[in-house]
């Protein structure tokens, strides 16, 4: 199963580091049956792509907690087995955990199809974002419009080999 890891770039630095995605357990993203219903459609590539949105979606939540961390966001697509990936049962009705599963333990980086992240031109839409994320989750119209604006941009491809020039 293709899961979406969610992180920022010290934590892709940490996991390159180590090796390794981790400590577990690890929230990812991945083609749920209820992300299938949600988005309402049966190609697995716009399924897989909705699952990558929301992975960046959490992403952003981890910038807007990390104030130091440069503002791209990072998804790391990662195999893993069917059985490692479980859907939180505890959110199943929490329309922000759409897709979200649990990886219970540490995930080799070796497993790793690729890496996405922002481009550096979306760094001041990104740093918005983040900003205005609480005011959104408040209700504030306003602030999801700039939160949205983020979203605008579409994550780059990576390959693995290409995280020291994402980190230098």
């Amino acid at each position: 199963m293709r899961v979406y890891v969610p992180l920022t770039l010290p934590g892709l630095a940490q996991a390159h580091k180590a090796g390794e995605l981790g400590p577990g357990p690890l929230t990812a993203y991945a083609v749920t049956p209820a992300l299938r219903e949600w988005y309402v459609s049966d190609d697995i590539e716009e399924l897989e792509y909705a699952a990558l949105n929301r992975a960046a979606s959490a992403s952003l939540r981890l910038l807007a907690g990390d104030p130091e961390a440069p503002r791209r966001r990072v998804v790391v697509a990662v195999d893993v087995a069917d059985k490692d990936a479980t859907v939180d049962p505890d959110r199943g009705l929490d329309a922000g955990s759409i897709g979200e599963v649990r990886i219970a333990g540490a995930v080799p980086l070796a497993k790793a199809a690729a890496v996405h992240a922002d481009a550096d031109d979306a760094e001041a839409d990104v740093t918005a974002a983040a900003d205005a994320l609480g005011a959104a989750d408040q209700g504030d119209d306003d602030a999801q419009f700039v939160v949205d604006g983020a979203e605008d941009h579409e994550l780059l491809w990576f390959g693995v080999q290409e995280i020291p020039g994402l980190l230098g």
